[in-house]
């Protein structure tokens, strides 16, 4: 009977085992990281913290509204939403906020390159420095999927397909702070994920009429013409949406897709400015198109760039240019140009 008592005391012991574990893992899927977004009130970023809320991710951004508050005040009545006001060049904030968080997007920039070339001492505090102190601050427990440029792939042939295995070579001070950004992460003793983003498109609450797509169809709904250099100059691009569900797609495959570089963007769109105008004159038939030299592109880009590599993971883009377009047209009607000088 003795026996018989230990053998029951064994089985009921691994019954609770096995509940207590299945429990815990229950727990842990209803559970959410916690995400720190810096410079969330963005052009990403407000996109991404409202995709993420939606997701049932507790959201927190950081950021020192150097473009206003507008872009995220439609998401403070979810209750999953934090704002820290600061900067990231503040460490001691960093230092208070970071061990908090589960997941850093580090997506606070100075972005292009006459913006980095006009406040050079910045853009290397913001778009490199920043970040190695977020990477040095947190644990190795903490993940990290950060943003680079795919414009450090410009001085390559406009017939060559990069890859993640392409060497970078960036030209442009931007291009150059945010590669070694990315060589750092990946270089560290701490698991990483970096994406090189290719040219991105599409509505935002923060929005930037400077990005390629946007600039044309902005131009030829406000001016009805447009002036294009280097037309043979090919590029790659990614709509805002789908750059956010990218960054949801790492965080679920952390650990599957950790201590890589991985390219975000529509293989269907490798076009050339050419190529890219005459879509949107598909969609805007009053559009004039000149082309002349009469400028050139400080990060040289030209390239047909592959995002197979990501595709593989799982991931699949799923907002084509021509969505993009017909959504800046209606976007477009509603505001007034005087409010997107930048």
């Amino acid at each position: 009977m003795k026996n018989t008592g230990n053998k029951e005391t064994i089985f009921n012991g691994i019954i609770h085992y096995r509940f207590v574990y299945k429990r815990k893992k229950e727990l842990k899927i209803m559970i959410k990281e916690k995400i720190l977004i810096t410079g969330g009130a963005g052009y990403i970023g407000s996109i991404l913290t409202e995709h993420l809320l939606k997701k049932g991710y507790p959201v927190t951004c950081l950021d020192n509204l150097s473009f206003g508050y507008n872009s995220l005040l439609h998401l403070v009545s979810n209750f999953n939403f934090n704002f820290i006001y600061g900067d990231v060049r503040d460490e001691k904030l960093l230092k208070k906020t970071i061990p908090n968080f589960d997941v850093i997007i580090p997506l606070s920039a100075i972005v292009g390159a006459p913006q980095c070339d006009s406040n050079p001492v910045d853009a290397k505090l913001i778009n490199r420095d920043s970040v190695i102190t977020m990477n040095k601050i947190r644990t190795p427990e903490q993940k990290i999927i950060f943003p680079n440029t795919n414009s450090g792939y410009g001085t390559t042939a406009g017939d060559l397909h990069c890859t993640e295995e392409t060497p970078l070579n960036p030209i442009s001070l931007y291009g150059i702070t945010k590669t070694e950004a990315e060589e750092h992460l990946l270089n560290s003793n701490k698991d990483a994920i970096t994406l090189r983003l290719a040219t991105v498109f599409g509505m935002s609450p923060r929005m930037r009429t400077s990005l390629l797509v946007n600039d044309f169809v902005f131009k030829a709904l406000n001016d009805g013409y447009l002036v294009i250099y280097e037309k043979d100059f090919k590029r790659n691009y990614v709509h805002v949406r789908d750059v956010s569900r990218c960054f949801e797609h790492c965080i679920k495959n952390y650990e599957a897709m950790k201590n890589n570089s991985y390219n975000v963007g529509l293989d269907s769109a490798n076009l050339s400015k050419e190529e890219l105008a005459e879509k949107v004159k598909n969609h805007i038939p009053k559009l004039d198109i000149t082309y002349k030299e009469i400028d050139k592109d400080p990060d040289k880009r030209n390239y047909i760039v592959s995002s197979k590599k990501l595709m593989n993971s799982g991931f699949e883009c799923k907002h084509d240019l021509d969505y993009g377009i017909e959504e800046m047209i209606r976007g477009y009607g509603l505001i007034l140009k005087k409010n997107f000088s930048k």
